[in-house]
């Protein structure tokens, strides 16, 4: 059907009044933008602004997806799934919702009663023994959005062949043919809620990835960003003896996120108010977890003021602490492995190197260091595993979960930090440190976004342009080495709409589109001496800046 069509059909059939309104509010160009199309199950799930229409988060979207998950585990011969949600608006409406789907095949479905961190999910799954996931999040986007995704029973999100299969299971149903289930009808039943115990166990299993004794002397200021974490985390720190305070405004669940409304710990206008905080209360750092709690942001007191840490920053900080401890307490497993996605900083290789460690390179997305995590327990050498971290502020140590853990990431920065300031120093100071040993590396991520149908075009356009004539140069040094994910073959990774570029003078541009919002990102990497660094990196921003925005 054409978007008038599919507009018609849903003002016709659609029961919900909420959603009714916004149908009878919609100019011509709203609803082609939310009917022209479905909001498509990636690899990443379901993701995209709340409202009504096909192409947006809703009901009725929610329905289908589960409905479609649903026939796939039919398919499958499996039988159970746990659910859980962020502290967005609608996602515990859209939790319950999927409960009752899936209940009214005559699944058993395992609940949280509240909002829960997403590394939770994958503890319930692998704890539960359930056959799937589901997590109803859009993690660090701004509150007009929410999302959708599926794990697996390793408690991994699904690799890409799984999430085609759900895919084409989705694109099976048809909505309207029967009325959205209730809640009510399973609970007590098929659907069941998880307890204290299940709680307990994550956190005394968190705090066993500890690598120090005693209690952290470190003084810290934690937000949860209205999100998930405000339960979890601060138990976790007050179990490990940190002294800490929580930023007020940002200590309660709330999706609209008042102080923040893109809460994304990358950003720095979002620890805004945790460093005012901070200021007052003296303290050594600051920690911040986004509104599903995966992601950990970090800040620390470099003598002045409070610097924001890049996710590659305070990943490089976590592996070589990591790594310096395990060999110190001589745990250091027979050949040990770092994983990292591709868009991270080539930093973690000369930090590994210098621990005899090695490093192996994967597709962006966490799930893709939970399957090498799977693929080394199923060779029974799972304790190879040292750490896994991505740019974007997501971080593992342990294999008790399959997703990235923003519980344990604060955890261990603050252990870090303690260690540190036992010696008199700093996360700056031990940063300046690695620069020094390993070489000034600066890596940092512009997003360029392209909003809407025309935006959707476009950045397909430039992309397909920069795929078949790519940049001659990388500031002024020329391109020695262009790699298409979509076409290559000299690395062991699934295809993947990823263009790296790499120069002369070592620096490196990789550009992706976003999985999970209607963004280019473009990923720059340069090294040498700090100065040096700055240049190069402005003249490749200058390029893409150019050629993505004109």
């Amino acid at each position: 059907m054409n978007y008038a069509d599919n507009y018609n059909l849903w003002l016709k059939c659609v029961k919900d009044e909420q959603l009714l309104q916004e149908l009878r509010g919609m100019s011509e160009q709203d609803k082609k933008e939310a009917f022209s199309g479905e909001l498509s199950f990636g690899t990443a799930g379901l993701r995209g602004i709340m409202s009504a229409g096909t192409a947006r988060m809703n009901v009725y979207t929610v329905y289908r997806a589960t409905e479609g998950l649903a026939r796939y585990m039919e398919a499958h011969k499996l039988h159970s799934c746990a659910i859980t949600y962020d502290s967005r608006n609608n996602s515990k409406r859209f939790c319950e919702l999927a409960a009752a789907t899936l209940a009214q095949h005559g699944f058993t479905v395992y609940l949280t009663s509240e909002c829960m961190p997403t590394p939770f999910l994958s503890f319930m799954v692998r704890e539960l023994h359930c056959d799937v996931g589901v997590n109803v999040t859009a993690s660090h986007n701004p509150s007009q959005y929410n999302g959708y995704k599926v794990y697996g029973a390793d408690g991994c999100q699904l690799l890409d062949d799984d999430a085609s299969e759900v895919t084409r299971y989705i694109d099976s149903v048809k909505l309207f043919e029967k009325p959205l289930p209730s809640l009510e009808e399973y609970e007590g039943n098929l659907v069941r809620y998880t307890d204290k115990l299940l709680e307990e166990m994550y956190i005394d299993r968190v705090s066993q990835e500890r690598l120090t004794f005693g209690e952290l002397n470190v003084n810290a200021v934690y937000t949860p960003l209205n999100g998930a974490g405000y339960r979890i985390v601060p138990e976790t720190l007050r179990r490990a003896g940190v002294n800490f305070v929580t930023v007020e405004q940002q200590s309660q669940p709330d999706g609209n996120f008042p102080t923040c409304p893109y809460p994304n710990p990358e950003k720095p206008q979002t620890l805004e108010l945790a460093k005012q905080l901070a200021a007052k209360v003296q303290a050594d750092i600051i920690i911040a977890n986004d509104p599903d709690c995966d992601r950990l942001g970090v800040a620390a007191f470099d003598g002045n003021e409070y610097r924001q840490l890049t996710g590659n920053e305070v990943g490089v900080l976590l592996a070589d602490f990591v790594l310096s401890r395990l060999r110190a307490s001589d745990d250091m497993p027979r050949n040990p492995l770092l994983v990292k996605t591709i868009v991270t900083t080539p930093m973690l290789d000369a930090v590994a190197k210098h621990y005899g460690a090695e490093v192996k390179d994967v597709l962006t997305g966490f799930k893709y260091i939970g399957n090498v995590i799977g693929k080394l327990e199923k060779e029974r050498h799972a304790e190879r595993y040292v750490f896994g971290f991505e740019e974007s502020c997501g971080y593992l140590k342990g294999t008790y979960v399959r997703d990235k853990d923003g519980v344990v990431a604060a955890l261990l920065v603050a252990e870090c930090a303690s260690a540190l300031k036992a010696h008199g120093k700093t996360l700056i100071d031990r940063l300046n440190e690695l620069y020094a040993q390993h070489g000034h590396y600066f890596l940092n991520t512009l997003s360029y976004r392209f909003e809407g149908l025309e935006g959707a075009k476009n950045k397909e356009n430039l992309l397909c342009r920069l795929r078949k004539t790519p940049f001659a140069a990388l500031g002024e040094s020329p391109v020695v080495d262009v790699c298409d994910f979509l076409t290559q073959t000299r690395y062991d990774l699934p295809k993947a709409d990823v263009l790296r570029l790499r120069s002369a003078d070592g620096s490196q541009l990789i550009v992706r589109p976003s999985g999970t919002e209607p963004l280019v990102k473009c990923y720059i990497t340069v090294n040498g001496d700090e100065k040096g660094n700055l240049a190069r990196y402005e003249a490749i921003k200058k390029q893409t800046d150019k050629f993505f925005v004109g």
